[in-house]
């Protein structure tokens, strides 16, 4: 078989989990040197990747940023990181991403981590163009848009995937595995947060273009709809949520912004019908302690006809306590940033990082025709098709709480979704 030709990637998107850097600084938070940009210099260490840009909003920040990856990826991990960046340095173009995307060719990639109400309109601009797109989770914010991009995708024959790392992790996909013989679902319960310390990263958006939910939820909804996919339906979602932390001193956002949301979602037995009822309760919050002993609490407990399945992503028996760090549980399954013994990064075993390299591999296949779309989907990967399912439910949380009242999905003949 042909050697795989090497993928031209651009980043779209400058922030903490494509760069490390906020606020003019590398993020305080586990993700020091980012994900995407560090993953994408790896993978074209290692010949998968071509040519790499990067394109933001605010060309000003664009020297400091380069002087980031230098210091603490090019530097530390003897890598090179080198790449294009837009607007030019001094620049302001809210837009910048389409002059960015008119530098690619058909069959070159974009990856997608930007604020979520923009993911739509960037993911279809370069669809159109046959351009292969990794948008961050949520994929977008309505399942309108989400039918459109399915659509799109298969009329340019474009892989179109979402970032659900998740899938990736040993345990999650091992639960997955084991769930399909435990028979009919009956409960599935998760809990997902972050500091409040984060709120002062996310606060170009959060409460205004957002919320938790479509940021934390996305995970653990993915999670148990990809458990289930095969065997039970979502019909209706009722949300709740607290507020008062987000919108008071000393972070003062929007009022009204939502500080914990929980989704109760009714499921029923796509083989028995009503005789047979799955309820799921989905927990975000962004207002857990800033001194927390690990940067996300993450769990969840899935109880279905035959057994019941448990998982605690943040605590995995591994802890270290420094003179700067109380105490902290860490997580080296997700990403290791600690180099290997010559010096170079040692993280391709994580799950954030094969998360990035699969798609990688999958769009290279794509472009020379090794795969076809309908036989990615077929596997069960995150592709935009397989996770319209998440789309619909979040949508429906959003609008629970909007509307206060409980908001019912459908599921049409050709696999798409539907508020109702």
């Amino acid at each position: 078989m042909a050697e795989l030709k090497k993928l031209n990637v651009l980043m779209v998107g400058t922030g903490e989990y494509t760069t490390g850097f906020v606020h003019d600084k590398a993020s305080t938070s586990d993700k020091k040197v980012g994900v995407v940009a560090l993953t994408m210099f790896d993978l074209r260490r290692r010949g998968k990747v071509g040519e790499i840009s990067m394109v933001g909003t605010n060309g000003s920040k664009m020297p400091r940023i380069r002087e980031h990856l230098d210091n603490n990826i090019g530097k530390v991990y003897h890598m090179d990181t080198s790449l294009a960046t837009f607007p030019k340095d001094g620049e302001r173009d809210p837009e910048s991403y389409k002059a960015a995307i008119d530098q690619l060719s058909p069959g070159d990639a974009i990856t997608v981590f930007t604020p979520d109400p923009t993911h739509y309109d960037i993911a279809l601009y370069a669809i159109r163009r046959q351009i292969h797109v990794l948008l961050t989770k949520p994929a977008v914010k309505s399942i309108e848009h989400h039918n459109h991009l399915v659509s799109e995708a298969k009329k340019h024959n474009v892989l179109v995937m979402v970032e659900h790392h998740k899938r990736f992790d040993p345990a999650y996909s091992d639960a997955k595995g084991r769930s399909e013989n435990l028979g009919e679902f009956g409960f599935f319960s998760s809990y997902m947060s972050q500091p409040k310390k984060q709120l002062d990263t996310f606060r170009s958006w959060a409460g205004k273009e957002s919320d938790i939910s479509y940021y934390l939820n996305s995970h653990h909804i993915d999670m148990h709809c990809w458990m289930v996919s095969d065997t039970s339906v979502p019909y209706k979602v009722t949300a709740s949520a607290a507020t008062g932390v987000a919108s008071s001193e000393p972070f003062n956002l929007v009022a009204g912004t939502e500080d914990t949301i929980t989704l109760l979602t009714n499921w029923h037995s796509m083989k028995h019908g009503n005789t047979h009822q799955g309820t799921a309760v989905y927990t975000a919050s962004w207002t857990a302690p800033s001194a927390s002993e690990v940067h996300s609490q993450q769990h969840f407990h899935y109880l279905a006809e035959k057994g019941e399945i448990r998982v605690d992503q943040a605590h995995r028996g591994y802890s270290v306590t420094t003179d700067e760090v109380a105490y902290a549980n860490l997580n080296p399954f997700y990403m290791k940033y600690t180099p290997d013994e010559d010096g170079h990064f040692d993280g391709q075993r994580g799950y954030g990082y094969i998360s990035l390299e699969k798609f990688v591999d999958l769009a290279r296949k794509v472009n020379q025709n090794t795969i076809t779309l309908d036989e990615i989907d077929q596997r069960g990967l995150p592709t935009i098709r397989n996770t319209a399912i998440t789309t619909a439910i979040l949508e429906a949380g959003r609008r629970s709480l909007d509307e206060k009242r409980s908001v019912g999905l459908e599921k049409h003949a050709d696999g798409s979704w539907a508020i109702v």
